[in-house]
């Protein structure tokens, strides 16, 4: 009876060393799974694939034109009635200075170094002038240069940035209500007697187009006048005659070609701005890249802005 209870228990033994060694076989086959850490730890532990991977710096901001082609929608269309008031003072421009000025006032950025630069140079004109611009290597758009020789002009513009970059945005977005604008204070200011023909300029109603275009294409007035006085009905006594005046003769000569002044004009009736005999074809949202094709462009010399011909010297900016 002694040895069957010893046979027992030695087999109830064995069974149970069995059963502990398949276990310990079991848990060391089969795969670790990691447990994620409590979630206070979560954020302070980064992940294996954070701990391998070197430092990437942020990518660089984008340039100064993609970060212009990426401020949105134009601003909100201008009335009728307001783009009437914010073309006054240059409606009644000969149509090469006006499509000039148009494109110009769509770089105000450019405008009041321009316009400082036209101040000093002010006793030069003609091929001096260009042979300055070209020698000063001046980074502004060639719509700008070409109002270097009228600094009334450019003051005027850089004087009044709110209005020149109103005068912008309206060109970029609204060009054909900028130029039904234009049309309309012409009209009026003709109504009223105050826009014809004289020694200075040719105005022709072509087809219900009023056009104004310089007696002679190498000389440029610049009319001087009140938006208060020429757009509306003159007073009783009024002398129309004086109500356009004219600034002295500016030479614009073939140097100055490479700016489009020979070809600079409009196409009234499909609503177009010629630079150089080419639609100019700058717009809100190409505004960042649109590089207008002259048939003989204006070529920077290499290397920074230079002035070697002011007081004497030599100065760089």
């Amino acid at each position: 009876m002694k040895v069957y209870q010893g046979m027992k228990t030695i087999h109830k033994t064995l069974s149970t060393l069995t059963l502990l060694t398949l276990s310990a076989i079991a848990l060391a086959q089969a795969p670790i799974v990691r447990q994620p850490p409590p979630p206070d730890q979560q954020q302070a532990q980064p992940s294996d694939q954070q701990q391998t991977q070197p430092y990437q710096a942020p990518p660089p901001p984008p340039p100064a034109d993609a970060q212009q082609q990426q401020q949105g929608p134009p601003p909100p269309p201008v009335a009728p009635q307001q783009l009437d008031q914010l073309v006054q003072r240059i409606a009644l421009y000969p149509d090469p200075l006006l499509a000039q000025v148009l494109t110009a006032s769509t770089f105000p950025e450019q405008v009041p170094e321009a316009a400082g630069w036209a101040h000093e140079h002010a006793t030069l004109t003609g091929d001096p002038l260009a042979q300055a611009i070209q020698s000063d290597n001046l980074p502004w758009d060639p719509s700008v240069l070409a109002l270097l020789p009228f600094p009334s002009v450019l003051d005027m513009m850089a004087h009044d940035p709110q209005w020149t970059s109103s005068l912008g945005n309206a060109v970029l977005s609204q060009r054909s209500d900028v130029m039904d604008a234009v049309q309309r204070q012409r009209r009026a200011a003709h109504d009223y007697g105050y826009l014809s023909s004289n020694p200075y300029d040719t105005v022709v109603d072509n087809g219900g187009y009023l056009e104004i275009q310089p007696v002679n294409p190498a000389y440029y007035y610049v009319p001087v006048y009140s938006p208060a006085v020429v757009f509306y009905a003159p007073r009783p006594g009024f002398v129309i005659a004086t109500g356009i005046r004219f600034g002295p003769a500016i030479t614009i000569g073939p140097a100055f070609g490479v700016f489009g002044w020979y070809g600079a004009g409009f196409g009234w009736g499909g609503h177009t701005i010629l630079i150089d005999h080419r639609p100019w074809g700058r717009t809100y949202y190409n505004r960042g890249v649109y590089v207008h094709p002259y048939a003989h462009p204006y070529v920077r010399p290499v290397g920074p802005r230079v002035e070697v011909h002011e007081h004497g010297g030599e100065r760089r900016h």
